[in-house]
């Protein structure tokens, strides 16, 4: 395997990819146009394009089904040395700490969330072929490592069995600093940090007309998606009352970063709408060299103006601006491409779906215009309440009379159309991109949320014990 230094923090800037990691460019901001023209930077032509994936899953103890501290012989430093050393990625250090790889010559990364979730960033890449493959392939390495050193990974939306007490917190100064707030205002924002798993895509957008049209459907469409993905029934041994408890931990993590945005829909949307509201979102930090500052709680205005009591007379950066908008949790995400959030992180061909519905319906001109048509004439209250109803009725919510078994339905229905359009070069099996969707159909198709089957199973062959899960969930 090839060797190259490592990456201290960050990659170099023009290596990064689509993923929550801290950028290095030291370009400063002088003006709140500045990060407008950002933003706007992100539009690309269609034929340029891509999708990437990003998916997390929780580390335990093949014995005893415990959390994976990040020492040890067995730990999760133990394991990203090993994935180094089996993939040739670069390390991303603090300090002398690795905290993740990256692979600089495709695009891809492996991060390190809260309680030593891990994820893989995916490369972006122009098929959902291409995404599921990549996403095989690490999994593949990753069990490759991990199994001698008796770490397996869950595919859920949430650990079923610790307590936050007994999760790890891995080593990033972020992540200190983040826990120390999120109790201020939320009460359940650590749960969120180390204990939740999820699957999303990252899309591209052609204009700022495009971006706000995609960002409304995804609003719209996400509690149905987080219906189809519901898996995170269990807390701490038993069922939680919910089937994405995973998703009702962001109703009540900070309402200042995380919701449906009801603003988005109104006249006058679109990057500097975005912008002011970013403005105003309270930071978490300020990264200089290898400290991260505590600033929690200011704002990025503070900033711009130099008015910062940590850092006085301190001016905004790219880096500033971009870091900043890695902490902003909407049910969409806006950076230079749109996140789609709602999912819980499930097993593989879950995982490959959520890309593929996504996909299928905002890459597509005429299933972009059939799902608007589906959800324009909604109103703001409507919508937040179907987004409040999804993680605890799932299938069973409604909004004017329909209900999201029958939306998802259509949603899923709509992908398929769109999938098919886009004519994409078949796989080895001369299948097109549609046939990502078939386990979203199956799930439609039985009339039950994957947290349903598993509630079932908890009540039945599973005798009323989490244990089997892991076994059933393994990657």
């Amino acid at each position: 395997m090839y060797r190259r230094a490592p990456i201290h923090a960050v990659t170099p800037p023009g290596a990064l990819t689509r993923r929550a990691r801290d950028q290095v460019d030291l370009t400063p901001i002088e003006s709140r146009d500045a990060l407008v023209a950002w933003l706007e930077a992100g539009a690309k032509p269609r034929a340029r394009f891509r999708i990437g994936t990003e998916h997390e899953k929780l580390a335990y103890t093949l014995k005893g089904h415990a959390p994976v501290p990040y020492e040890g012989k067995r730990g999760i430093r133990a394991l990203l040395e090993g994935m180094r050393m089996l993939l040739g990625w670069e390390p991303i250090l603090e300090g002398e700490t690795i905290i993740g790889l990256a692979d600089v010559t495709g695009g891809g990364a492996i991060s390190l969330e809260p309680g030593g979730q891990f994820e893989l960033s995916g490369a972006p890449v122009e098929t959902i072929h291409e995404t599921c493959s990549e996403l095989n392939a690490h999994l593949a390495q990753l069990r490759e490592v991990a199994a001698p050193l008796g770490i397996g990974f869950l595919a859920i939306g949430m650990s079923p069995k610790w307590t936050r007490s007994q999760t790890p917190m891995m080593p990033k100064g972020r992540y200190r600093i983040m826990a120390a707030y999120m109790p201020k205002v939320g009460k359940l924002g650590l749960d969120m940090m180390f204990r939740t798993c999820t699957v999303q895509v990252n899309l591209d957008f052609s204009s700022e007309a495009d971006m706000v049209k995609k960002l409304r459907v995804g609003l719209a469409l996400q509690p149905v998606a987080t219906a189809l993905f519901a898996n995170s029934p269990f807390t701490e041994g038993k069922p939680n009352g919910f089937l994405s408890y995973r998703s009702e931990i962001w109703r009540d993590t900070d309402p200042d970063r995380t919701g449906m945005l009801p603003w988005a829909f109104e006249d006058g949307m679109g990057f500097e709408r975005w912008v002011d509201y970013a403005l105003d979102v309270p930071m978490y930090f300020i990264k200089r060299g290898d400290r991260y500052v505590d600033v929690a709680g200011r704002s990025f205005r503070d900033l711009l103006a130099g008015k910062l009591d940590a850092l006085p007379g301190e001016r905004a950066t790219i880096s500033d601006w971009a870091n900043h908008l890695t902490t902003i949790f909407p049910e969409v995400r806006l950076k230079r491409y749109l996140e789609m959030r709602g999912a819980d992180g499930g097993p593989w061909a879950r995982n490959c779906a959520l890309p593929a519905l996504w996909i299928g319906i905002l890459y597509d001109d005429a299933a972009l215009d059939a799902a608007w048509e589906l959800v324009k004439d909604w109103s703001a209250a409507e919508r937040q309440d179907l987004r409040d109803q999804v993680p605890r009725l799932g299938f069973k919510a409604a909004i004017r009379g329909r209900s999201v078994h029958d939306l998802a339905r259509e949603m899923v229905a709509i992908s398929r159309a769109g999938l098919v359009r886009r004519r994409r070069k078949p796989d080895r099996s001369d299948r097109d991109e549609s046939h990502f969707l078939a386990p979203l159909e199956e799930v439609v198709e039985s009339g039950k949320t994957p947290a349903e089957v598993l509630l079932s199973r908890y009540h039945g062959e599973w005798k009323g014990s989490v244990e089997p899960i892991f076994p059933a969930l393994a990657y």
